[in-house]
């Protein structure tokens, strides 16, 4: 369905304003069917990058300075999200014995259980644009990290 027809706008100033309006609403678009997939695993769409995150460094510990370097919502509070899954046993935290001042995160074996879970269902979501061939993929994620650069 065009852009147009989804959110009801006749036209747009400009292709660059089209362009931009349609970023942001495939954006949220994806964001919601992400949250949706992963809310009946108790988990928040930025909970499941910190661990994904974590689950990258495995078995080295992070910080949460790398976390938050690494995490697509860079607005997140990555404390805050590193405490919720400390909470719910998704995560460890420890004091990092070469630096006292230090804290270490590490992945626990129940947080790679649920990245394991959730998976199939990231997999599912990625498998509903195969619509799009290979070489179109591609040259849509080449222009988002155009309009970025």
């Amino acid at each position: 369905m065009k852009l147009e027809d989804e959110i009801k706008q006749k036209s747009f100033s400009s292709p660059y304003h089209r362009m931009v309006v349609n970023v942001m609403f495939t954006g949220n678009w994806v964001q919601k069917e992400l949250t949706a997939q992963l809310r009946p695993f108790g988990l928040s769409l930025q909970q499941h990058n910190v661990l994904s995150i974590l689950r990258g460094q495995h078995p080295n510990p992070s910080t949460l300075g790398l976390i938050q370097e690494r995490m697509l919502d860079r607005m997140s509070n990555a404390t805050r999200l590193v405490d919720k899954l400390l909470e719910k046993g998704y995560v460890d935290r420890c004091q990092c014995p070469e630096n006292r001042r230090k804290v270490d995160i590490v992945i626990t074996p129940a947080g790679l259980e649920l990245l394991q879970k959730t998976d199939s269902v990231l997999q599912q979501i990625t498998d509903r644009y195969a619509h799009l061939n290979a070489e179109e993929a591609t040259l849509l994620g080449n222009l988002l990290d155009k309009v970025r650069a």
